[in-house]
């Protein structure tokens, strides 16, 4: 059974008649009944009573109508749906952050995207930047705000600067350098130092580890937890300072001084990644959306 036949049944059992519904499809009528005649063939029923004066349909063509109608409906739906997947109006979108560094912006993007495509399911993940490589090679998701991919793979994904960060120091209320306004990293050297886990951002824990040799010194490592959260908690907690991106000061961080650092000038950047394989237009249309509110994202983390 062809679409086609089937939209000529059933608009012969619309008007009970073959030369009405020649009309309405806009051919001959001699092409209605070939269609007619194919079906009744293939299925071995008869479809119609046919006499000069009327057409009336059968049992069998009664139920054929009903089937016809939801095939015909899917079919018009299938072209919709198929349609409205290419220019990216449904699907289903995963994009995974580091909030520490999304915290302030990610919300207000996801909803403009939304505002824009409402019929696309966006799932939300919190993930460290290592997670973040691991779900993007696997395809567990289409969007990563993370940091700069290592070399080995970056080939691989397509990345845009959605803002630069810097590295500050991060003391306790009663540290004695609490107040400054700026200081030398290597006043610091005799603290006890809370480093964010390697294992959850290789490039973050070793450049911090060159920032303190550059200024003469191997930092005392105390802790290094797996969430920026739980390091300024510690931070806050006396238990030793650290050194972060600007943008962890997001976080609930009540007890916490952050000091810009002298001639520590590394920038940290954040990206919006994705495979450069997917040509999907939901990711396309997400990442135009976050690039055209780069300024307001960079100015809010600024601030």
């Amino acid at each position: 059974m062809d679409i086609k036949s089937l939209k000529s049944f059933v608009v012969v059992a619309k008007h009970k008649s073959f030369s009405e519904a020649a009309r309405e499809l806009h051919t001959v009528q001699p092409a209605i009944s070939r269609h007619i005649s194919a079906l009744e063939a293939e299925l071995a029923v008869t479809l119609f009573h046919r006499t000069s004066r009327e057409v009336s349909i059968t049992e069998a063509g009664k139920q054929l109508l009903v089937d016809a109608n939801a095939i015909l409906a899917m079919t018009e739906q299938a072209k919709t749906q198929v349609k409205r997947a290419e220019n990216g109006e449904i699907g289903t979108l995963r994009i995974a952050h580091l909030s520490s560094a999304c915290l302030t912006f990610m919300a207000k993007l996801v909803r403009q995207y939304k505002h824009q495509y409402p019929q696309v399911h966006v799932v939300l993940l919190e993930m460290t930047a290592t997670e973040q490589i691991d779900a993007l090679q696997s395809g567990q998701i289409e969007i990563a705000f993370s940091r700069p991919l290592p070399s080995t793979i970056a080939a691989d994904f397509t990345d845009h600067v959605i803002y630069s960060d810097q590295l500050v120091a991060i003391v306790n209320q009663d540290h004695a350098l609490a107040n400054q306004g700026q200081l030398d990293l290597s006043q610091l050297k005799h603290d006890p130092f809370i480093i964010f886990n390697r294992d959850e951002a290789l490039g973050l824990f070793d450049e911090t580890i060159t920032q303190c040799k550059q200024a003469g010194f191997s930092p005392n490592i105390v802790s290094q937890p797996r969430h920026m959260q739980t390091l300024v908690t510690e931070v806050a907690a006396g238990l030793g300072v650290a050194i972060a991106p600007y943008c962890i000061r997001k976080l609930y961080s009540e007890g916490c001084h952050f000091i810009k650092l002298n001639k520590v000038n590394t920038e940290i950047n954040v990206q919006l990644q994705h495979a450069c394989n997917n040509k999907s237009a939901i990711v396309k249309a997400f990442t135009d959306i976050t690039l055209a509110f780069k300024d307001e994202i960079a100015l809010s983390m600024a601030n």
